[in-house]
């Protein structure tokens, strides 16, 4: 039990538990509540109404923590992979940066050049 929220799968595993178990609930109450309103019993066909009313909120709360989960596993997914491509950035940008970059000689003296006529002699 002290492993159940280690991860956020495990977390994302649970809740899903967590809403299949809230659904077949919610299905018996329903058929509770179906029954119940064939008898003159008011008082406790308001109390399975509250207690259903209780689960659809709690149904509700559930699968948007499951979404919220799942958007948490997607974003970590996101940021460690680009950690991975930031470092190997990193290192092609620290290749590129011992080999130094030439100018053709009329781009430096040149005002008149146009900016994409620079950028492409950088490229170069």
């Amino acid at each position: 039990m002290e492993d159940q929220f280690e991860t956020l799968e495990s977390a994302h595993d649970f809740m899903a538990l967590l809403a299949e178990t809230v659904a077949e609930a919610k299905q018996e109450l329903e058929s509770d509540v179906q029954r119940e309103s064939a008898s003159n019993v008011s008082r406790r066909l308001d109390a399975l109404r509250i207690a259903l009313y209780s689960l659809d909120k709690l149904d509700l709360h559930v699968n948007r923590s499951r979404r919220i989960l799942n958007d948490l596993r997607t974003l970590r997914r996101l940021l460690f992979e680009e950690r991975g491509r930031t470092s190997a950035t990193q290192s092609v940008a620290a290749q590129h940066a011992s080999h130094p970059i030439r100018l053709p000689p009329d781009s430096l003296g040149d005002d008149t050049q146009s900016g994409a006529t620079l950028q492409k002699s950088l490229a170069a």
